[in-house]
């Protein structure tokens, strides 16, 4: 009986938020905000920051969560307010992003990370920190690389028309991009025709044959009900991890006493594997649902990813030709990714032997 107890005791306290045991007084607030909503993996991992940093700060720090477009609703807009410090976090894609800092868009440079395992071991290395060295830098020591997190999975060509097992099957087709200059350049080395759309008229677009695809995570993709706009192909290239930026006010940050830095610093290492977690557990379903609908799934084999790597390689040369400290940036990742691989192919020796 007593053990009973015990246990019964224990689940009640690993039940109850950690926040609720944080009694100190409240010395900062942190105004967090994400053009988003609360079934995407931003506010997952909003929802974790908030309850790690209250609690292991005692109460000393407030997180505040703006949902949506309450604080701003663009990314330069919203960048502009993390600059000034009226906002403290803000969580952004690359795209969203590019206007300030164009080499952040080395993220989606298509091809250079193969899986889940691969990236999650880059995005929390030395990499992100050279990117947060050259962001604070360019931004005069305003906006501060926190993290790279995951906001919906991998990157897949997904389309209303056709099956796409080659790069040649997307020729022609009418493809939507974000409004930055480097996906633009990927669609076009497939032979498809670039169209960018913002992401609340896609669905539309869709419908009307405005576009006839895009490159989306399938989490995405169901979320925003696509298959019933007419999307029904769905190949899983996994050309670019989808990697979520998660800025902070420099001066605000640096106004904390280290003690409460470091509180943040762990509460963004908690956000950040809360969002690597996250789409992985939500694709289950999504998949099992776009099937359900109808929806056609193809997984290229090696010879047939390897050339769609070999119709991108163009992008990699505009990329360093083209965007400011691009070639830098892109010199970084690639080192990164050699290395986290030669220390998963060491892994490997060891774990299967």
């Amino acid at each position: 009986m007593l053990n009973h107890l015990k246990i019964a005791a224990t689940a009640a306290l690993l039940a109850t938020p950690f926040a609720a045991w944080a009694d100190g007084h409240q010395e900062f607030t942190i105004r967090a905000t994400a053009n988003s909503n609360e079934n995407d993996e931003d506010y997952d991992g909003l929802i974790v920051f908030k309850n790690y940093v209250e609690a292991a700060s005692n109460g000393r720090i407030g997180v505040e969560l703006f949902i949506g477009t309450q604080l701003c609703a663009t990314g330069a807009e919203c960048l502009e307010g993390v600059s000034e410090g009226s906002i403290d976090v803000y969580i952004s894609t690359s795209g969203g992003a590019a206007g300030i800092f164009p080499y952040i868009q080395v993220l989606d440079l298509p091809y250079l990370m193969s899986d889940d395992r691969v990236a999650e071991a880059v995005l929390s290395g030395d990499f992100v920190r050279t990117l947060r060295d050259k962001a604070l830098e360019d931004s005069d020591n305003t906006i501060r690389l926190m993290t790279v997190g995951n906001t919906g999975g991998w990157r897949n060509f997904a389309n209303t028309e056709r099956r796409v097992q080659t790069p040649e099957d997307l020729a022609g087709l009418k493809m939507r991009t974000v409004v930055a200059d480097l996906p633009v350049q990927l669609v076009e080395a497939m032979g498809a025709s670039a169209t960018p759309i913002p992401w609340p008229e896609l669905f539309t677009s869709l419908q009307t044959g405005v576009v006839e695809g895009t490159a989306n995570g399938i989490t995405d993709i169901m979320g925003m009900k696509f298959p019933d706009a007419g999307l029904q192909y769905l190949t899983l290239d996994g050309h670019s991890y989808m990697g979520a930026l998660w800025w902070m006010s420099n001066e605000n940050f640096m106004a904390m006493p280290e003690d409460l830095r470091r509180v943040v610093v762990d509460g963004f290492s908690q956000l950040q594997q809360a969002t690597f977690a996250s789409p992985k557990r939500k694709s289950i379903e999504a998949y099992e649902a776009f099937v359900a609908g109808g929806g056609d799934i193809y997984v290229p084999t090696p010879e047939e990813k390897a050339a769609f790597a070999a119709a991108a390689e163009p992008v990699q040369a505009w990329f360093r030709d083209n965007v400011d400290g691009g070639s830098e940036m892109l010199d970084a990742l690639l080192a990164a990714v050699e290395e986290v691989e030669a220390d998963i192919a060491a892994a490997y020796a060891s774990d299967l032997n």
